[in-house]
């Protein structure tokens, strides 16, 4: 089995040379060693807000898809680490391409998201239009990625939806460039002092 170093992404120190899918998981990696065990996932889940259940379920779903494919050499690992510098071999079918192969965000495929979609409001999508979304976006006989699609996309509606039930587009941009659940963690933080 590898050392951690060895698995360790290049780049990761400079996070302006992450690309965007890179960054969207990033903030999972709690000791910023480039590669994420489900412990991490877990706590990241909590710092997000969601309940024990909902992060261990989190955790353990979202390591037993992505582990396998990002890890190298043919071992699994009991570990179920991601590395980060792989993440672009977790992409799956039946998305709405708004990253493209190499993990590289494309502001083409995300606008056509709310074209497409956003029929109440165009900055924002509601439950039903996320769920037009994912029946429009399934490609034939991928059961894999309509899994992975529909639990990505309940997952940030569930996280990221605002008073009004709805996705903004703000929202959605920020999950993809990697920068909502910072934004998210700070708000809870800052929330918390204010109570406090």
């Amino acid at each position: 089995m590898a050392s951690s170093s060895s698995l360790q992404p290049d780049g990761m120190g400079n996070h302006d040379q992450l690309t965007p899918l890179e960054k969207h998981v990033m903030f999972f990696d709690i000791n910023k060693d480039g590669i994420i065990y489900p412990w991490e996932t877990y706590l990241g889940f909590r710092k997000l807000g969601r309940n024990i259940f909902r992060s261990l379920l989190a955790a353990v779903l979202i390591h037993l898809v992505l582990s396998h494919k990002t890890r190298p050499g043919k071992w699994p690992s009991l570990l179920f680490p991601i590395v980060i510098k792989n993440i672009k071999y977790g992409k799956h079918g039946s998305d709405s391409d708004a990253y493209d192969a190499e993990g590289r965000f494309v502001p083409e495929k995300f606008e056509e998201i709310f074209k497409k979609y956003a029929h109440k409001n165009a900055n924002s999508l509601t439950a039903d239009e996320v769920n037009e979304l994912l029946k429009k976006n399934r490609e034939p006989k991928d059961y894999f990625g309509w899994l992975n699609a529909t639990t990505d996309w309940r997952l940030l509606y569930d996280l990221a939806k605002n008073k009004n039930g709805e996705l903004t587009k703000e929202a959605v941009r920020a999950v993809y460039d990697g920068s909502l659940f910072e934004q998210m963690t700070m708000a809870r933080e800052n929330a918390s002092k204010k109570s406090s």
